[in-house]
């Protein structure tokens, strides 16, 4: 059995009596200076062992999400009518997908960018539209050429006015006008203007009527709108509130649709409504625009390669003057990737203070295409798009994004001016990773401030005391 005194002889610590031990002033302020410095080093410790610290690195694109990146945009045109907006998209792969309806929405917005109505649908109006066989024909005109001067007279004077919208060097129209002008005969030979003055079939030619033609919002031609006596509502800025024909062009449709415009007031003369209630005319008669801009908004999944996302004026049965046509438009929105919610963002600023900063990078800026600039004009911006993602101590990641920088500028266009968003994804990522710290490396700090602190203390008062201790002996003149 080992005996007491032998353990005692391994004893590090070993005790001195108290009575040979001898306190002093200056011992006194070095413990009390001692004692703050391990309490603010033990809080300093603990604060940077509570605290996040990351390590970013730059790797290859290991993006697990697939092959296709949703792309969220909403963008206002203050020149732009939802009734010819379309939005196509097309990439280095070949995929050119045009005039994209399922996951977009449009409304009529005024030149404020204040919606003006319910969702805008424009119904068949890019359709293939048949025009007949007449173009090569004679006739006679019949229809009615109407000015400025007497626009608002006729709209005023029969209780139905069919106007055609048009251009003389549009190809459409011209294919358009054999069938209206006879159209407008057989119109006129049953329903007599004077005797009977239910209807009436006019143009504008909107080459010569520049301004009446902006006033009704056309931009396509033709453009076959129905106005409604009774029904024409006008606002501040003297804007008709009418249809559009989307129907077919030849002789036959475009009498068939006026019939059936006209039968219903013999019927009901009291009332006049904005829209007929037969299938048919469902089909062809739509709602026009009520003011010239249009919000595009929604969502498309573009696979994860150079591309671009357009928005321009398009159908197949109208022409467009590109020298009228502005493209300015208001990014209210645009990301790449899952929608991620503010409060999430906040949350991570713990992490990476500067996440975020560039994943909406375009919101809320204007590109206004200015006057000195001339017509004929293309708004393109140049997107490049790095995914970020942020990974937890334990590998789990917290979130994916898509950072991107953006670079606009215009350009003269021989065709048809557009907004294109050109896109392009970074082959590399970057990634923020969560640094662990174990509780063994915060208890190894606080020992080693606790034992560095009371010995540089110690030898700080052994020195102190030592000096004192001298200078006491040469102040009494003692010889050593």
């Amino acid at each position: 059995m080992i005996s007491p005194r032998k353990i005692k002889s391994v004893d590090f610590y070993r005790k001195i009596p108290r009575d040979l031990t001898e306190a002093s002033l200056s011992g006194a302020g070095l413990s009390i200076v001692a004692a703050l410095s391990m309490l603010l080093l033990f809080g300093m410790e603990l604060s940077s062992y509570l605290a996040v610290s990351t390590t970013t690195s730059i790797i290859i694109d290991r993006s697990s999400d697939g092959d296709f990146l949703r792309m969220d945009f909403n963008l206002s045109f203050p020149s732009l009518s939802c009734e010819f907006a379309s939005v196509d998209v097309s990439d280095v792969l070949g995929t050119n997908r045009l005039n994209v309806t399922k996951t977009i929405r449009k409304f009529s917005i005024d030149s404020n960018l204040r919606p003006t109505g319910s969702e805008f649908h424009s119904g068949e109006v890019l359709s293939h539209v048949n025009h007949g066989d007449e173009s090569g024909e004679e006739f006679v005109e019949g229809s009615v050429s109407l000015s400025a001067r007497n626009f608002d007279a006729f709209l005023h004077e029969y209780p139905i006015s069919v106007v055609n919208f048009y251009a003389p060097w549009c190809y459409w129209c011209n294919l358009l006008k054999p069938s209206w002008e006879k159209a407008a005969n057989q119109i006129k030979e049953r329903y007599d203007p004077e005797m009977d003055g239910r209807v009436i079939l006019a143009k504008v030619d909107c080459t010569q009527e520049v301004d009446l033609c902006r006033r009704n919002h056309i931009q396509g031609y033709p453009s076959i709108r129905i106005f409604r006596k009774g029904s024409d509502l006008r606002d501040d800025n003297a804007h008709h509130d009418h249809e559009s024909y989307y129907g077919d062009r030849d002789t036959e449709s475009l009498v068939k649709m006026v019939i059936g415009l006209v039968e219903p007031i013999h019927l009901e003369p009291q009332k006049l409504a904005l829209e007929d209630k037969s299938d048919n005319a469902s089909k062809s008669l739509k709602k026009a625009p009520s003011t010239g801009g249009c919000r595009i908004e929604g969502y498309m999944r573009v696979k994860k390669v150079p591309g671009n996302l357009m928005v321009s004026a398009r159908s197949g049965s109208h022409s467009f003057d590109s020298s009228q046509m502005n493209m300015s438009h208001v990014v209210n929105h645009l990301s790449f990737g899952r929608r991620i919610l503010p409060e999430t963002f906040a949350d991570l600023k713990r992490l990476a203070p500067y996440l975020g900063g560039s994943h909406n990078r375009l919101d809320d800026r204007s590109f206004i295409n200015q006057h000195d600039i001339g017509p004929n004009v293309t708004i393109e911006h140049y997107l490049q798009i790095v995914k970020t993602e942020v990974l937890k101590s334990n590998g789990h990641a917290m979130i994916e994004e898509y950072e991107y920088t953006a670079h606009s500028s215009v350009a003269h266009s021989y065709y048809l001016p557009v907004a294109k968003f050109h896109f392009e994804l970074s082959p590399m990522q970057v990634l923020i990773t969560e640094n662990s710290k174990s509780f063994s490396h915060f208890i190894t700090n606080v020992c080693a401030i606790i034992g560095g602190v009371f010995t540089v203390a110690g030898i700080l008062d052994s020195i102190l005391h030592q000096t004192m201790t001298l200078m006491k002996k040469i102040e009494l003149g003692k010889n050593f």
